[in-house]
Order: structure tokens, then sequence, then C-alpha cells
């Protein structure tokens, strides 16, 4: 059996204009860490251009060994989200974010969290690949 909980932060004050979530698949809530398929925990943040939060925890308790469940468990936890940033993901994992509109990143360098939130702000700013514009939409729908 796969469980799934998520927290998230009530915002006092919507956010107007277009903003995207970004997952973040982390052992220590600070760098992107974790394979997809491991990871128990993802730290969910609202961004915009000019405007970014820490929004929420996605926790998956897996229960189960069986690849499937756990892939399907994830994806559909993060259902709501335009972006995941991983330390690695299989190619099934990639395949199945991508038919949700989820776009799955690999982080090589175990980067933290903030630095990529800020670089996501930085392209978001200027003129993003047509990829990140799609993404950004998702947040808008």
């Amino acid at each position: 059996m796969i469980r799934t909980r998520r927290f998230e932060i009530v915002a006092r004050h919507e956010h107007k204009g277009l903003m995207m979530k970004v997952a973040f698949a982390s052992t220590d809530k600070v760098h992107i860490d974790e394979h997809f398929g491991h990871a128990e925990e993802f730290y969910v943040w609202s961004i915009a251009p000019e405007k970014a939060e820490f929004s929420g925890v996605i926790q998956v308790k897996d229960e189960t060994g069986d690849s499937a469940d756990r892939i399907e468990a994830r994806s559909a936890a993060l259902e709501d989200c335009a972006v995941v940033y991983v330390g690695e993901i299989g190619g099934p994992a990639a395949a199945r974010l991508v038919a949700k509109k989820i776009h799955p990143l690999k982080s090589k360098t175990k980067e933290p969290i903030t630095t990529v939130v800020e670089n996501l702000q930085n392209v978001l700013k200027g003129n993003p690949p047509p990829w990140l514009r799609k993404a950004m939409l998702k947040g808008a729908e």
C-alpha cells in the first residue's frame, strides 16, 4: 500500500498573474538529491517571475515493492506541479510525468533548492523557453 499526504500552506493573498508549482525531491530539505522512485518527500514551491514562496510538502509512504505503483502514486501526488526536480529518474517514471504534463528535470550537482528557485525566476523574467512558458500556463488552469 502506498499512502500520500499533502501539507499545504494556505495563502492569505492570491497571486495574480502567471505562476507555477515546482516540486523538489530532497532528503535534507535543502538540496535536490533524491531519486524520484525513492523520494518520500517532495518540497513544493509556487514560483512566479517576481515572487516565489514555499507552499507545502507532499509525503509518499511506500509499503510495497511494486515499481509501477510507486511511479503512479508519486506522479498522481504531483499532478498540480508543472516541474519536478530530482537527483535521478528512470525512463518509465519520466514518461509517466510527461504524460501528465509535468516536466522532470535532473539536478546532477545536488543544487540547493533556493538557488534553483532564484534561477527559475531569472529565466521567467526574461524570455523563457517554450516548454517553460507552457509549464507556466499549467498554473493558470
